[in-house]
């Protein structure tokens, strides 16, 4: 699916500004395939209910859901990172947040896009706090000085950070990922250490 999204998306942003790196990077994915590879990629890519063939292919354990599959799509293949005239980055990746009924497989959904991504990181929500999710300074027992300690958003770094049960979460817990989902940063200052540290990740809850 990711295959098909790059060959996809690599035609239109070649006619938009800076698609240069996207279509490098389509053309790298490509001459990793083999023929039969290749021609199974384009002809899914000339299909015209792609999307719905891709969104069909997520967790197809689970019956039904089809807007829902569709908006986790979207999120995995991503969107496009721009930077304003005036300097300024704008997020590309998609936050998702699924709300439903109990036993309506929300929590399989986040299971298959954790199994799906090498880097993607599940946790719970009722079992997290604020540091656990972004970063906290603890003091290293050989050395006995202070070290930033990653949280769930820092490691998923340029992945899918999957929260469960997030409307189980304090309120102030929920407060703390605000600058990771907007800014894609994490500011920390405590113990003399004042860092801003990278948490460039998609949030599926």
């Amino acid at each position: 699916a990711h295959a098909a999204a790059i060959a996809g998306n690599a035609d239109d942003d070649a006619h938009t500004g800076g698609g240069a790196a996207a279509a490098a990077a389509a053309a790298a994915v490509l001459d990793g395939m083999s023929a039969a590879h290749k021609a199974e990629i384009f002809r899914l890519k000339a299909s015209p209910n792609v999307l719905g063939q891709l969104s069909a292919a997520v967790a197809p354990g689970v019956f039904g859901h089809e807007v829902v599959k569709r908006g986790v799509l979207l999120m995995l293949a991503g969107g496009v990172h721009k930077r304003t005239k005036e300097g300024i980055a704008l997020r590309g990746d998609l936050n998702v947040c699924i709300v439903g009924d109990p036993s309506c497989a929300k929590s399989q959904l986040l299971k298959y896009v954790v199994a799906t991504l090498p880097r993607a990181v599940y946790t719970s929500g009722k079992a997290s706090s604020a540091a656990g999710l972004t970063a906290s300074v603890g003091k290293d027992a050989e050395t006995g000085e202070f070290c930033i300690e990653a949280g769930a958003l820092m490691l998923a770094d340029n992945a899918v950070c999957c929260i469960d049960e997030f409307d189980k979460m304090d309120l102030k817990d929920q407060v703390a990922i605000h600058e990771a989902m907007e800014q894609q940063t994490i500011s920390i200052s405590k113990a003399g250490i004042q860092a801003t540290l990278n948490a460039r990740t998609s949030i599926l809850a």
